[in-house]
């Protein structure tokens, strides 16, 4: 045994020999250039309405944000757009022209640098801040509402459905999102208004979602409250689910209720519900179906007091990685005539049917 006195001195001799821990590696965020996506595509469709109609238009006024234009090759959407994803600080802006984005805008309130001409190329532009499990992001986005986008590769079917064309494509104002954990999420929107960049009004929005992403089960809970119109006070709830029964058969519901109060008269009301199924017959060819109905009982959304009903088979090929092929039958009928008919009337004003049926082949070549 070494004698005490000695101990600390051997002990600290042979501390200077051990070799040096490694010094812990240091994080540094992401490169720049690692976080910069440059997106974009081009959407072109061929529409056939058996209808003929007169003005050369599908759809009702207002709504068309795919295939609206009858008997012509057209550009749908031709996309471009640049992003960088948060760390923290990110942004994206995307730009688009075509028959799908001209519809978009239609209903932009014209003002001072504001109205249709002014957005008529605006799909997204934002700025985010990422810290921990919120992100915010502010500017123009995409609505919270709803189950199907505003490109078409993403859908199970080219066309969008009634209560796609009839709540918000995009949103105006500050979205913060709260990732609890991998499958739970929450969004609280501050809004200018309804699918509105430019203000109609002295009122702002909220809107909420509560979400669930599963491995099989997706899930939303979406709301929207806010004045409208007049000033008067609008509620809306919104509810997606879907569930991948097998790995090549899925099936989605949806289904929105709405109440907007107006002055002077009985607060109008609006409802609709869809189904859809969808499923992989090979690995470039699947086929999905979409049937829906939506009861606009006091014309408020539509234009017109109706009730729209909608069956539609879409077959999906996919040639290539990023080239999207459907060819899709739709039928619509109305409970009031608001498609447009081939015959006109007096002074070549177009009449009007109670249905449309259209066959549509669209191409989406993206990146």
């Amino acid at each position: 045994m070494l004698p005490t006195s000695l101990s600390p001195l051997l002990s600290a001799v042979l501390l200077s020999q051990a070799p040096s821990p490694e010094p812990a590696p240091v994080t540094e965020p992401p490169g720049v250039l690692s976080r910069l996506k440059v997106e974009g595509g081009v959407d072109v469709y061929y529409a056939r309405n058996l209808n003929r109609p007169s003005d050369g238009g599908n759809f009702i006024a207002g709504a068309g944000t795919t295939a609206k234009r009858d008997n012509e090759v057209s550009i749908n959407l031709a996309s471009l757009g640049v992003s960088l994803a948060p760390a923290p600080v990110g942004f994206k802006v995307l730009l688009g022209f075509g028959t799908g984005i001209e519809v978009l805008h239609q209903a932009e309130p014209e003002g001072v640098a504001i109205g249709p001409d002014v957005w008529r190329h605006l799909q997204q532009a934002t700025v985010s801040y990422a810290t921990g499990p919120l992100t915010l992001e502010a500017g123009v986005y995409p609505s919270h509402i709803g189950l199907e986008s505003f490109q078409s590769q993403l859908n199970w079917n080219y066309t969008r459905s009634w209560m796609g064309e009839m709540s918000p494509y995009y949103q105006s104002g500050l979205k913060g999102t709260w990732a609890f954990d991998d499958a739970w999420s929450a969004q609280l929107h501050l809004l200018n208004g309804w699918q509105t960049i430019g203000e109609n009004n002295r009122g702002k929005a909220l809107g909420t979602q509560v979400a669930y992403s599963g491995p099989r089960l997706s899930a939303a809970f979406n709301t929207f409250v806010g004045e409208e119109g007049d000033g008067g006070l609008r509620l809306f709830a919104d509810v997606v689910a879907t569930w991948k029964v097998t790995r090549a058969f899925s099936l989605a519901a949806t289904a929105d209720v709405g109440r907007q109060a107006r002055s002077g008269q009985e607060a109008a009301l609006w409802y609709a519900a869809g189904f859809n199924a969808r499923v992989q017959l090979t690995e470039p060819v699947a086929l999905a179906a979409r049937v829906e109905a939506y009861r606009d009982r006091d014309g408020v959304i539509s234009g017109t007091a109706q009730t729209l009903a909608s069956g539609t088979l879409t077959l999906e090929m996919k040639p290539a990685e990023h080239l999207v092929l459907k060819l899709e039958a739709r039928h619509d009928t109305s409970t009031a005539e608001v498609f447009t008919a081939r015959a006109t009337g007096v002074e070549g004003v177009p009449t009007f049917k109670d249905s449309e049926t259209l066959i549509v082949l669209g191409a989406v070549a993206y990146f």
